[in-house]
């Protein structure tokens, strides 16, 4: 089996184990480790540079936060590598297994789905709250069956498209870095992680991060600018396998896909949107506050929660298209043929 095989096997591998298995909660995670790191430094640059203005120190913690990631992976690499190449292969499979989200997103939304079912929507409002950033008090069934297709939506170019997308960018790296593929893409996996992780953090537009947080929401933007955009189209093509609207889908994701304050999040929703026949956006509540987002397939229907079990059907379908629009890149470009 050649290098390139090799590692194109190893990557779907990681991708259908997530999809079924998602992460172990009681094992230590990459992500929790960067969030540690984010609240150490800023701790340090706003305490020890408070004299700086608060939107260096917010670009300083960017780089000491994506730097310590990086060179934490390194180090264990290192080590692991320093045991046998099977060791720091494992080491670096296990990396880009917990940075792909599509099994938790999926486990998430079927509790959802599974409260409302058995007419529990006090418990599918605490469940769909852990999925969202929206105030989920004194939601009907509609509004939480659209909060949790709205995030599974946007969430699948965060948790599933865009650290692959990265992963695969890394990895072509490996013939001049003298590195596996997979050593490299987990580079990709856990330095997009490392950025999205921080604009979670760090990208709120209030008071105490509208300036600190600037810096890491700019590059979480660039970082899911392509991803954002092939994932819509992937939704389209992969509506045509459960028998969706691709139709309309295409329709709606080229006329709603830019109708956000977010450059990137409003794409997969159009897609989705239009795919599964459903209204998105409208009125939500964050922290008190009502906030109008425009609406993506304006004219059809309301979600029901059986769309939640359809999205995450579709979602599914389009991490695959992806990775297999990757796979097709990729091999291009290492044999030069682009």
């Amino acid at each position: 089996m050649t290098p390139e095989l090799a590692f194109y096997t190893q990557l779907f591998v990681i991708l259908i184990a997530d999809m079924i298995i998602g992460d172990p909660r009681r094992l230590p995670h990459p992500i929790r480790f960067i969030g540690a790191l984010c609240t150490r430094f800023e701790s340090v640059t706003r305490s020890e540079l408070e004299f700086l203005p608060v939107r260096i120190q917010g670009v300083l913690t960017f780089l000491l936060v994506l730097g310590g990631a990086m060179l934490s992976l390194w180090i264990c690499l290192r080590i692991l590598g320093a045991l046998s190449v099977v060791a720091a292969t494992a080491g670096a499979c296990i990396i880009c297994y917990f940075c792909t989200a599509a099994g938790d997103l999926v486990k998430h939304s079927n509790t959802v789905r599974d409260y409302l079912d058995r007419g529990k929507p006090a418990q599918a409002r605490n469940a769909v709250a852990l999925m969202v950033g929206r105030d989920t008090e004194g939601l009907d069934e509609s509004e939480i069956s659209r909060a949790c297709i709205e995030s599974v939506a946007e969430n699948m170019v965060d948790g599933i498209t865009a650290p692959l997308f990265w992963a695969l960018a890394a990895s072509l790296l490996a013939p001049v870095s003298g590195c596996d593929y997979i050593v490299c893409a987990a580079f990709g996996f856990l330095g997009y992680k490392a950025v999205n992780t921080m604009d979670s953090m760090f990208g709120y537009k209030n008071e105490r991060y509208i300036d600190f947080g600037r810096c890491a929401a700019r590059v979480d933007d660039f970082c899911n600018f392509l991803p954002a955009r092939i994932s819509g189209f992937c939704l389209i093509l992969a509506a045509l396998v459960p028998g969706y609207d691709a139709c309309m889908a295409s329709r709606v994701f080229l006329r709603d896909r830019l109708k956000s304050g977010s450059p990137n999040s409003a794409h997969s929703e159009a897609a989705a949107a239009g795919a599964l026949g459903v209204r998105l956006g409208g009125t939500s509540s964050y922290f008190g506050l009502t906030t109008e987002k425009p609406y993506l397939g304006d004219g059809l229907r309301v979600p029901a929660p059986n769309d939640i079990t359809r999205t995450n059907r579709l979602v599914l379908i389009s991490a695959l298209a992806f990775y297999g629009a990757g796979f097709a890149l990729h091999r291009l470009l290492v044999n030069g043929m682009i």
